[in-house]
């Protein structure tokens, strides 16, 4: 029998022998662990690391079952390898596209399911949701009933992509359940799988994020951490650039358009980020020791940046990339 008692926050085990180790608390008469007590309470965060490899080995197992799971992804910075869990796990699948209320009221939904339908990686359904704003969470729950095998309904996907947010919208609206997940804008909060009673026809089993070693958030302290996490909605920002101009985001990218005609360049990344532009790149030489890309853009594509955002650029064209040699970039047709 488990006597083990576990942190209704982020489900790693209790302990209170030492205070360096996860899953410490003052006492195990508590609930909830010293590191989400002080997240909740305080706002402070504490790294803790794990290997994807941990994450995986609790994927193969759900890909053990026959339940349907959700795969939560975040709209605004959609993984590169999306088929990465749909290929790991062969159940039932539901595609949760989270953070709608982000991107501008003036993009539509039915473009960015087509978008995603266009890779042509099955799921039995694409919802666009926002679980901070409660939008269509209804409609996710009926659909859950109609694609459920069992009770069960296993909840997946990249840290930050709001999975705590989503259950939470769930055991808000539709459980006796006063549990609360923690929640932060920053990586590694759920530590371990979680069971969560939503009512007598539903149970949620919450897995820990893959973590997206190639995310900008990996790489910069917590205040820039929180400035990069869009909160509200995107006022998408458009710069015309000319051959040898520049945009320049904080300290944390720079981008060199070094051929091609007149072009736009609309960043779509949090309103706390200040961006300038440069008019003579060959008169600032801001971030050039950071890691060198240089993209070949083709007509309406993104410019990616993990954990930060996206630029779509008009026309085709040059571009050098300067940001840190970790940070994953790359193209993609226009979302938008």
């Amino acid at each position: 029998m488990d006597n083990k008692k576990y942190c209704l926050g982020c489900g790693v085990v209790l302990q209170d022998n030492n205070i360096l180790q996860e899953g410490y608390t003052t006492s195990l008469e508590n609930d909830i662990c010293q590191r989400c007590f002080r997240m909740k309470n305080y706002g402070e965060y504490q790294v803790v690391t794990k290997s994807n490899e941990e994450y995986l080995d609790i994927l193969k197992g759900v890909a053990e079952t026959k339940d349907l799971v959700l795969y939560v992804t975040d709209l605004l910075n959609i993984e590169k390898n999306l088929e990465e869990i749909r290929n790991l796990i062969p159940n039932k699948m539901i595609l949760v596209l989270n953070k709608i209320d982000v991107l501008p009221k003036s993009v539509k939904e039915e473009k960015l399911k087509d978008y995603l339908e266009s890779k042509n990686i099955h799921f039995e359904e694409i919802i666009v949701i926002s679980a901070n704003k409660n939008y269509n969470i209804d409609y996710l729950l009926k659909k859950i009933k109609y694609h459920q095998t069992s009770k069960n309904v296993y909840v997946v996907g990249h840290t930050n992509a709001g999975k705590s947010s989503l259950i939470n919208k769930l055991i808000k609206n539709y459980s006796e359940n006063n549990r609360e997940l923690t929640m932060s804008p920053l990586p590694s909060t759920t530590l371990n799988t979680m069971i969560i009673d939503i009512n007598e026809h539903l149970t949620l089993i919450d897995t820990p994020g893959l973590v997206d070693v190639g995310s900008i958030l990996n790489h910069v302290d917590e205040k820039m951490m929180k400035k990069i996490s869009a909160k509200k909605e995107i006022k998408p920002r458009t710069y015309q650039l000319r051959k040898g101009q520049s945009i320049i985001i904080e300290d944390l990218v720079r981008i060199d358009y070094v051929e091609g005609e007149k072009n736009s360049f609309t960043l779509f990344i949090s309103n706390d980020l200040k961006v300038k532009r440069l008019l003579n790149l060959f008169n600032n030489e801001d971030l050039y020791d950071k890691n060198k890309l240089t993209y070949d853009i083709k007509y309406d594509e993104d410019l990616v940046i993990s954990g930060l955002g996206f630029i779509k650029i008009v026309n085709k064209g040059v571009i050098d990339i300067y940001i840190d040699k970790d940070v994953e970039t790359f193209t993609r047709k226009s979302l938008i």
